[in-house]
């Protein structure tokens, strides 16, 4: 497991490299993403909804809420993806977001 610091520098790293993603996508599709304080939002005018994504530090995991749900994604020591399928958090969020906007979005 990190430490909390290893931590903190892998989910900064990696929700910064969503956020990038996602501010790409978003000249082409409908939603806006929005990075605060470490915390990600996605938000989509029609249907309205919001995702989002933020790291939870005393577990040691980037939480993800979209569509109801929520997702817990491990450090596997190259990215953080969901135990057991190994779906990466880029590919979880281009699905989601796919999935809300009825449209193939690739991040």
């Amino acid at each position: 497991m990190l430490d909390e610091a290893a931590f903190r520098h892998a989910a900064d790293n990696a929700i910064d490299d969503l956020f990038r993603a996602l501010t790409r996508a978003a000249d082409s599709h409908d939603f806006d993403a929005d990075l605060n304080n470490g915390a990600l939002t996605i938000e989509f005018d029609d249907p309205p909804a919001k995702f989002v994504v933020s790291p939870n530090a005393p577990v040691r995991q980037i939480w993800v809420s979209a569509h109801s749900r929520s997702f817990k994604l491990d450090w596997n020591g190259g990215e953080f993806a969901m135990p057991g399928s190994g779906e990466s958090l880029r590919s979880l969020m281009s699905s989601h977001i796919s999935e809300q906007l009825g449209e193939e979005v690739a991040l």
